[in-house]
């Protein structure tokens, strides 16, 4: 059975879709855009900050699930534009510790709201 996971600490979903969904021991978090929860809009314009949000939206999204960023096996990062690869990347590196999860990342045509970034993850307990 699909358990729905929200929390207001985190964008409300623009669309027919869930923050997250838990099917038995994985949590599945919908790609996150780096919209600040509290105002609406993006927490600001570089993809390093955007990446921050991004990442902090999952991070609280796990914890409305009592997981933490240590349970993320798989993430995958959208970017507006692949030149901005080190800059994400030195963010991210900020909120994972070793053994890393799994990553794929690359350069996509568009994101929504026209984004820097957009993150998802799969996480298991």
């Amino acid at each position: 059975m699909n358990k729905a996971i929200h929390t207001d600490n985190a964008p409300a979903a623009i669309g027919p879709y869930s923050q997250a969904i838990r099917v038995e021991n994985t949590v599945y978090v919908s790609g996150q855009l780096p919209i600040d929860p509290v105002t609406g809009a993006f927490a600001g314009e570089d993809v390093a900050v955007q990446t921050r949000q991004s990442l902090t939206n999952i991070k609280n999204i796990l914890a409305a699930e009592g997981l933490d960023m240590s349970s993320v096996a798989k993430t995958t990062v959208m970017l507006k534009d692949i030149a901005d690869f080190a800059a994400m990347n030195e963010v991210y590196s900020e909120f994972f510790t070793a053994p890393y999860p799994a990553r794929a990342a690359y350069q996509v045509a568009a994101l929504p709201k026209d984004a820097r970034v957009e993150i998802e993850c799969v996480a298991v307990f």
